[in-house]
């Protein structure tokens, strides 16, 4: 179909043709089941294996009548910005309990893990201040650190001697600095040293954020995470997670202190500009959050499925790391 009076976008049919000659066009699979372990595609059962549905909890019969009740009660959307008209008394719910779970003062709720990160890090650090980052942190990190304009110096992935390394020599360059890993990540599953990095920015009066995003629901007591996970509770400053991991929803967070959040309300851009996290989505977090902290069998349900995985695919099909 052509359309008069309308410039020429050719050249986007050449960069979908250049992506299928170079092997990077990636087809959408449609799923036609509910997320599972077992998945229907084209007609036919297939088992998952590259979702990030940990716990089952995104088909879980409970998560889903909270998702529904919250639904009944409050609408499907919020309707409106946070800061205008669009917060629910259960966004303010989930936030406390969101801030319990990871023994922070508070907490806020995005649209996405993605958003939190884009919205969060611009605030922490500008254009005066320096960011050290791991070398394999997620896309949205590296967004967020690139929107904020500051200096940034890349560590090699899992090497605290680089860490500290690139402290000493452009700590200064900055009035305040931030070191930003992922906690659990997710292209290797490699757990970040965080114990030692607590240590080295300890030593450089710097602040942490850890995007914990794939340690939540699988890392420490009842799946509080990888901050949990290592004792570090209350040496870390920010933490980030998702919903739409091990939790089963969708959605993003930041936990920190008091200060930091209500700063954050009054200027992270997806906070003030995006409409609210949708009421069922925010109920479903709220009871994964509670089937969590009632039972521990679906975290260690999931490391069994893992070891199993590893004992009887080792050095048969897949490389397996500990």
């Amino acid at each position: 179909m052509t359309y008069v009076g309308m410039v020429n976008l050719s050249w986007i049919k050449e960069e979908i043709d250049s992506l299928k000659m170079a092997g990077r066009y990636v087809p959408i699979r449609i799923l036609e089941s509910p997320q599972g372990a077992w998945v229907k595609i084209d007609g036919k059962s297939m088992l998952n294996m590259c979702s990030n549905n940990y716990l089952g909890l995104a088909n879980h019969p409970e998560v889903k009548k909270a998702a529904i009740e919250a639904i009944e009660t409050f609408g499907v959307g919020a309707g409106a910005v946070r800061s205008i008209a669009g917060t629910d008394e259960i966004h303010r719910k989930l936030e406390e309990k969101l801030a319990k779970f990871k023994h922070m003062e508070d907490s806020i709720v995005y649209q996405g893990g993605l958003l939190a990160n884009l919205g969060t890090i611009p605030i922490l650090v500008g254009k005066d201040d320096v960011i050290f980052s791991e070398e394999l942190n997620h896309a949205s990190i590296i967004d967020g650190t690139r929107l904020s304009s500051a200096k940034r110096y890349v560590f090699k992935h899992m090497d605290t001697v680089d860490l500290e390394k690139q402290f000493k020599e452009h700590r200064k360059e900055g009035k305040r600095s931030l070191v930003i890993t992922d906690g659990v990540f997710s292209m290797d599953g490699d757990i970040a040293p965080l114990k030692e990095i607590a240590e080295i920015k300890e030593k450089y009066d710097t602040a942490c954020y850890v995007d914990d995003a794939h340690g939540e629901g699988v890392l420490g007591e009842n799946g509080r995470g990888i901050v949990d996970h290592f004792k570090l509770v209350g040496k870390i400053e920010i933490e980030m997670g998702t919903f739409s991991k091990a939790l089963g929803s969708m959605g993003g967070f930041v936990a920190g202190n008091s200060d930091l959040i209500d700063l954050l309300r009054q200027r992270a851009r997806p906070f003030l500009f995006s409409s609210a996290l949708n009421p069922g989505d925010a109920a479903a977090v709220m009871k994964s959050i509670e089937i969590m902290e009632k039972d521990d069998s679906l975290i260690k349900k999931l490391w069994q499925n893992a070891d199993l995985l590893k004992e009887r695919s080792s050095g048969v099909w897949i490389q397996a790391d500990n």
